[in-house]
């Protein structure tokens, strides 16, 4: 008896892309993640800077190298002037407004900060900020067809 009598087979073709909409999604989501755990490292007293490989050129040889390099990553949270932590969530260089004249998540202490990022990730995943990231990648797009 062969083992593929008891699996269920199919026929199915792989996508070859994922939606504008899917991947502005994840892009999100990717940062959210970086941030996520940007704030659980400075809770700890740590650093996170993830690894990325650069391509460099060596100027001597002219012969390109790839290199690891520490990325930078700029913590979307500030304190404000009455004490609490507020969050802003951005795509890219753009600040999400995420409800009619509001573009940031006020938190009421750094422990906090965790849970909202984790609530924030899970709504960008399930596209309840589809709009606001459609939004600012316009706005992005408006400005290279200048």
């Amino acid at each position: 008896m062969s083992a593929f009598n008891g699996l269920k087979l199919v026929t199915a073709k792989r996508p070859q892309t994922a939606s504008p909409i899917v991947q502005r999604r994840n892009k999100l989501s990717n940062q959210l993640w970086e941030q996520i755990e940007l704030a659980r490292a400075s809770s700890e007293g740590k650093t996170f800077a993830p690894i990325r490989l650069r391509n460099i050129k060596d100027k001597l040889t002219g012969e390109r190298k790839t290199i690891e390099a520490a990325k930078r990553i700029k913590q979307w949270w500030f304190v404000a002037e009455n004490g609490k932590v507020c969050l802003q969530v951005r795509y890219g260089t753009r600040v999400l407004e995420l409800a009619k004249g509001k573009n940031s998540i006020e938190v009421g202490s750094g422990t906090e900060l965790l849970a909202v990022l984790e609530t924030v990730k899970k709504c960008v995943e399930n596209g309840e900020l589809d709009t606001q990231i459609e939004a600012a990648s316009a706005a992005v797009r408006e400005r290279f067809a200048h």
